[in-house]
């Protein structure tokens, strides 16, 4: 039985997707509002966020639009 791994970044993005359908947070809010609400797991999540070459200042529209996390291409 093949059991698909989901990727960090697949998390993180439908998290974030949550919490801007409960409007905690707007798309167009900058990626560092999410900080906030990650507390000590956010050095974690902004390294990551940073090996995707997102800054801190990107919109979150910009996460959720990834169709794909590619660890492969960089």
């Amino acid at each position: 039985m093949d059991q698909q791994v989901i990727h960090p970044m697949v998390k993180l993005q439908r998290q974030v997707r949550s919490l801007v359908d409960s409007k905690l947070i707007k798309p167009s809010d900058s990626i560092w509002k999410i900080a906030l609400l990650y507390g000590d797991e956010w050095s974690y999540w902004k390294k990551e966020l940073e090996d995707f070459e997102f800054s801190m200042q990107d919109p979150i529209g910009d996460l959720l639009d990834v169709e794909t996390w590619d660890d492969d291409e960089a």
